[in-house]
């Protein structure tokens, strides 16, 4: 980027030299301050045409009334009589101002000593210097600072001695001539329309969107790098990995030409675009004559440290040995090791899988409250029912039947208490909940595969001197060394290389898991994730970054650039382009086993029903006590307490004959009783009318 701030005729000369050596093209940028932009209506119109896309302000004036009468004014006294006289331009309306404030001043300071006083000079001043100074010369200052008025240029107003800061246009040379495009005020910063009367004095913008459409230099209608940085003419040389994966994509075409794209590549063209400079550059893939590649990724890194490569840029894992000879950017994908094993489903087999859905608390729990429950109802309707009434056993195994029938709604036995009612009602919300709760969960683990690592630590595979396996082209063969012999390693060379060692197994010329970098074990579990999993604890890894030279000035421009890109919506959409939505490919970490249900997620429904059935119980034995508390008032008063509670037990083993149920059902009796005597004495006539016949 450019300022440019000159003589117009200077500024002329410029332009018509930048445009000549291709300094007017996109690349650049060329911004002009008010002296030059003042003076277009003067420029030449060659010159104008080599300015196209230039950026310049000017003090704006506001078109007034009185400002066109001045221009006629102005254009009778002088342009008439002098047709070579230039149009009024800002420095004219700024000393017309001028003029006026100094004999407004004059006015209101009153001058009466209109003398000067000579000045003491030396024989050596300046003629300048021996001008005198006028007595009055403070009262005038004074009240020139105070005058304040609306002029032809705007509003007048000194502060500190200096005119304040007219609002100034942003003008684009788009053509013959500058157009508008927003405006600067002191108050409000960039804004792309000026509001005199209710300017924000909050808020002060910066922002290039305030801004209306903009042409730039060749042309273009978005803003150019402002530099370009200096390659003498060769662009930068990226070296890449010659792989076909999603990260990195290499294809050769017949020409022997490459296509280059991938994850990595897409990550990498998004940052260099958000360098606030530009930088051509070139994908040189790291291969072989036959198109394989040439090496693991030491020896990838290894070429920018021999000057092959100026950058690279790929998967490459930031590595501790790695920088030693190389410069590593900020991480753009966060990276970790872990293991991939088969995954073994022993959930099925299980004869006992019915009780797993539930905790052995809320079994418990859920028995209990089924007896409490039962119990309850029979204390509530034992009086009053008959389907609850009978010899011992048979109530004992009313009590039980009655509960657990209530789990499939199967219970026959009429509930005549409008108590017993109420509970029932919150124990059937009760047993709905938890019954669909656990048949939910049932399906879940017969349907859904339980996820179960067949190996599930690194020791596992130490103690069985298992072979294990390792990309061929990563850093985890030296990793590896450190837990396992060289003879245990195995390396492979793709995905589904992968899928058939670990077909395999270890005891079949295979392997029983593999070692990889956390982003590869997703992209593998995508494809895969039916048959592995990741296990194990994760370890700890650097991320991915881009290699430069030790001490390159782009490493840290680079690094801030991933910062600004991560940041951003950019990197959701490569990780949608490349990897698809999460909700396709799920996180390995999500596919966990099943877990069941306990007592913390149904706590509330117990504690509601045990409330509701304790008060009900209560409200009974309160209601049963205030009925029947003549029993205890008839007792011998050298009756016992126990003797006492057993009269009550016998009163409560008792029938309640003033219930209305077994009203009705003695009136029942009754009736049924009557017809059967008259149907009795019925037939007896006609037997005793027969045998007199």
């Amino acid at each position: 980027s450019f300022v440019v701030h000159m003589l117009t005729s200077l500024a002329s000369r410029l332009f018509t030299k930048a445009k000549q050596i291709g300094m007017m093209s996109k690349d650049y940028a060329w911004i002009i301050t008010d002296s030059i932009t003042n003076d277009l209506h003067l420029t030449n119109r060659s010159v104008i045409d080599s300015m196209l896309g230039v950026i310049g302000v000017q003090p704006y004036v506001l078109q007034t009334k009185e400002l066109d009468e001045f221009r006629i004014r102005y254009k009778k006294s002088f342009m008439e009589s002098n047709p070579r006289a230039l149009d009024v331009d800002i420095y004219g309306l700024w000393a017309y101002d001028s003029a006026i404030a100094l004999a407004m001043a004059a006015e209101k300071a009153i001058l009466g000593n209109t003398t000067y006083r000579a000045a003491n000079v030396s024989r050596n001043s300046t003629d300048l210097e021996a001008i005198g100074v006028s007595i009055s010369g403070p009262e005038l200052i004074q009240a020139l600072s105070s005058i304040t008025f609306t002029g032809l240029a705007g509003n007048f107003l000194l502060v500190n001695g200096e005119l304040q800061a007219p609002p100034y246009q942003i003008v684009n040379i788009d053509g013959p001539r500058a157009s508008g495009i927003g405006y600067w005020t002191k108050e409000s910063g960039i804004v792309k329309e000026l509001n005199f009367t209710s300017a924000d004095k909050n808020t002060y913008s910066t922002s290039k969107s305030n801004l209306g459409s903009t042409i730039w230099p060749g042309d273009q209608s978005s803003p150019p790098k402002g530099w370009v940085i200096p390659t003498n003419g060769k662009k930068l040389r990226v070296g890449v990995p010659n792989v076909l994966t999603n990260f990195v994509r290499v294809t050769w075409n017949s020409d022997n030409s490459t296509k280059v794209e991938g994850y990595c590549i897409d990550v990498f063209a998004a940052v260099m675009a958000a360098l606030p400079y530009g930088v051509p550059y070139e994908y040189i893939p790291f291969g072989t004559p036959d198109h394989k590649i040439a090496g693991d990724y030491n020896d990838l890194t290894y070429q920018v440290y021999l000057g092959n490569y100026d950058a690279v840029a790929g998967d490459v894992t930031i590595v501790g040995n790695r920088s030693q000879y190389v410069d590593f950017t900020l991480p753009y994908i966060e990276s970790g090791i872990s293991m991939i094993v088969p995954i073994s489903d022993g959930t099925r087999k299980n004869a006992w899988i019915f009780l797993k859905p539930l905790t052995w608390e809320l079994w418990l729990t859920s028995f209990c409250s089924f007896v409490f429950i039962g119990f309850l109802i029979w204390i509530l309707e034992h009086r009053i029912n008959e389907d609850f009434r009978g010899p011992l056993w048979y109530q004992i195994g009313m009590i039980y039947w009655f509960a657990f029938s209530t789990m499939v709604f199967a219970h026959k036995e009429r509930v005549v208490s409008n108590l017993a009612r109420f509970v029932l009602i919150v124990w059937f919300l009760v047993v709905l909940i938890l019954t669909q709760s656990y048949t939910a969960s049932l399906a879940s683990m017969l349907t859904v595969q339980k996820l179960e690592p067949a190996v599930t630590d690194i020791t596992v595979l130490m103690r069985n001197k298992d072979y294990v396996g390792y990309s061929n082209t990563s850093f985890l063969h030296g990793f590896l060394k450190k837990y396992f012999n060289e003879s245990q390693l195995r390396p492979f060379y793709s995905d589904d290389h992968l899928d058939e060692l670990l077909s395999k197994g270890s005891g079949n010329d295979g392997i029983a898991a593999a070692f990889q970098e956390i982003p590869y074990i997703k992209i593998f579990l995508g494809k895969y994730g039916s048959k592995y999993m990741m296990a194990g604890p994760p370890y700890k890894a650097d991320g991915f970054g881009f290699v430069f030279p030790l001490g390159s000035p782009l490493g840290p421009d680079v690094s801030r650039a991933i910062l600004n890109v991560t940041d951003g919506q950019t990197m959701e959409e490569i990780e949608r382009k490349w990897f698809g939505d999460k909700t396709d490919n799920p996180d390995c970490n999500t596919l966990r086993p099943h877990k069941n249900l306990g007592l913390g997620s149904f706590w509330g429904l117990f504690l509601i029903a045990g409330i509701v059935g304790v008060a009900a119980l209560i409200f009974y034995v309160i209601t049963f006590l205030s009925e029947n508390w003549s029993v205890i008032e008839r007792s011998s008063p050298e009756s016992s307490m126990w003797s006492k509670i057993v009269k009550l037990l016998h009163t409560f083993d008792n029938k309640d004959l003033r219930s209305h149920t077994l009203k009705e059902l003695q009136q029942t009796e009754n009736a049924t009783t009557s017809q059967q005597g008259e149907s009795s004495r019925r037939m007896k006539g006609k037997i005793e009318l027969a045998d007199r016949n």
